[in-house]
């Protein structure tokens, strides 16, 4: 049986950019950086919407840190993930996970779901960015932010896997054998 390890490296990637652009591989993503931060991201996914602020601002927030987007979520075409990111405004790069390869090879079953990796690829934190509650309702929690926080303070994450909530990368329906 597989796993996936806080500390171990992830698999690498080259994968297109939704936009056509070109390709970007982990590598690049991390190049010339601390480390970087992926989300695993669908373009339908109304978890995903609500970070549409928090995403398009991370790279100002953390420029000594890579950051894109992976859309993996299967029958989701490329032409409805641009419309939505032009509808939305988007800014961020978004790569293009056809089939799901990456999310699968990554454990990610749902969007959102972001990876903070080291600039080898290590692997420091994995999970969901706050607990979807409102920054003003009670019980509200940051994962996310304290977790690159304490990363770039060059201290140990005290939170580094978190449960993740959204839209499923890959929905399963179930065929009867005849009709009820």
């Amino acid at each position: 049986m597989q796993t996936q390890r806080i500390g171990e490296l992830m698999p690498g990637f080259r994968l297109p950019l939704l936009d056509g652009g070109g390709e970007t591989s982990l590598e690049d993503i991390v190049r010339d950086r601390r480390g970087g931060l992926l989300v695993f991201w669908s373009g339908s996914c109304a978890h995903c919407v609500r970070y549409d602020a928090f995403f398009n601002g991370f790279a100002g927030r953390h420029p000594e840190l890579g950051f894109a987007a992976i859309a993996s979520r299967i029958n989701e075409t490329s032409e409805k993930m641009i419309s939505a990111a032009q509808d939305r405004g988007l800014r961020f790069p978004i790569l293009k996970d056809e089939g799901a390869r990456i999310a699968r090879l990554w454990f990610s079953q749902q969007t959102p779901r972001c990876y903070l990796l080291d600039r080898d690829g290590r692997l420091l934190y994995r999970g969901a960015i706050d607990n979807f509650k409102l920054p003003t309702d009670p019980g509200y929690l940051e994962y996310l932010e304290p977790a690159v926080a304490q990363f770039l303070r060059g201290e140990p994450i005290a939170r580094a896997d978190t449960p993740s909530f959204g839209c499923a990368i890959e929905t399963v329906y179930y065929q009867l054998p005849k009709q009820l």
